[in-house]
């Protein structure tokens, strides 16, 4: 998966159809990430010090990662590629465009053995 937290996505597909939103937190090993906006459920909490009224909160659960895309620089929704650098790291990168999003990893340095 190569979504990161803090990018802006877009769900593609599901009920939250059109929305979008910045990623908050990615399950990796689920395949999952949370959307800030999308996919909201009422969780029942019980009354407590930290919350003394108790209720009804509202908050985010996790869509799965194939039913959102990036947004590009451009403003559109594209796929993620990974492409090395000239200087020997990776970098991620909108397919549509080809415009480099960030970097993912710089050179590995060796490391000097005592």
């Amino acid at each position: 998966m190569r979504l990161k937290v803090g990018d802006t996505v877009k769900v593609v597909a599901g009920d939250d159809k059109g929305q979008s939103g910045k990623v908050i937190r990615v399950l990796r090993s689920k395949n999952r990430v949370v959307v800030e906006g999308v996919n909201k459920v009422l969780k029942h909490v019980k009354r407590s010090q930290k919350n003394p009224q108790g209720g009804r909160l509202s908050m985010e659960t996790s869509i799965h990662a194939s039913n959102v895309m990036l947004v590009g620089p451009n403003g559109e929704t594209t796929r993620i590629g990974m492409r090395k650098t000239a200087d020997g790291g990776k970098e991620r990168f909108a397919r549509n465009g080809g415009a480099a999003i960030n970097a993912v990893t710089g050179p590995k340095a060796k490391s000097a053995k005592k």
